[in-house]
């Protein structure tokens, strides 16, 4: 089985260099990487192209770049990787392996930075995804294609949307094998700052705010 990973991306210029060269293995096993850029104006596109199959403009998003990703996608299984994430050694077996179980799945995460909060947060982010269901972005979330009907194209929490979505079909196939994800996000504004903030939003989307207004106050407040 052929499997797609999509990135989607958005002025990554810093990190896209090293996240893609990662992926160098997978692709030398026949699998293929497709970047779905949201008009990055630092490079991002320029650097990507030599080290993937294919990158392509979506309009910005990233459910929108998901979505534009995995319909260009060529294999049967999918894969949705962030820039600033690593994925384990023989991901592509692991994955390929799980989704012969299950539909779809994600990763267990370890966050890396100099704070160390952030292994708590990762922690309990591992926890609550096995106990409830739903997965992060950060997870690096892969799904069959035949089961893959698209994330919804809302603002902010799409993944939580999706997780939602898939498991009314079948729980997740919850792999402890760590992908690795940057810190930056949480460093940036203060990680006890950054998880009330997340924390706040997800109980706001829960009782039926709309995600527009969840990313306005994201990007104010982050």
């Amino acid at each position: 089985m052929k499997l797609s990973i999509v990135v989607p991306a958005l002025d990554e210029a810093a990190v896209m260099a090293q996240a893609l060269t990662a992926l160098a293995p997978l692709r030398a096993r026949g699998h293929e990487v497709i970047v779905a850029d949201g008009g990055s104006e630092d490079g991002t596109r320029e650097l990507a192209a030599p080290l993937v199959d294919r990158v392509l403009v979506a309009p910005r998003g990233r459910a929108r770049q998901m979505n534009a990703g995995a319909a260009a996608a060529t294999g049967q299984a999918l894969l949705f990787l962030h820039a600033d994430t690593v994925l384990p050694d023989r991901a592509d077996h692991l994955v390929l392996n799980a989704l012969e179980e299950r539909p779809w799945g994600r990763f267990d995460v370890t966050i890396e930075g100099r704070s160390p909060l952030l292994s708590v947060v990762a922690f309990f982010t591992n926890w609550r995804s096995r106990l409830t269901g739903i997965a992060t972005g950060d997870q690096a979330i892969f799904v069959r294609r035949a089961a893959f009907t698209g994330f919804p194209e809302i603002a902010l929490m799409e993944d939580i949307a999706f997780s939602k979505s898939m498991k009314r079909r079948s729980p997740p196939a919850c792999l402890r094998a760590r992908a690795r994800t940057s810190g930056r996000r949480w460093e940036r504004n203060g990680v006890l700052r950054t998880v009330l903030l997340m924390w706040r939003l997800r109980l706001a989307y829960y009782f039926g705010a709309a995600p527009d207004e969840l990313a306005r106050r994201y990007a104010r407040l982050a």
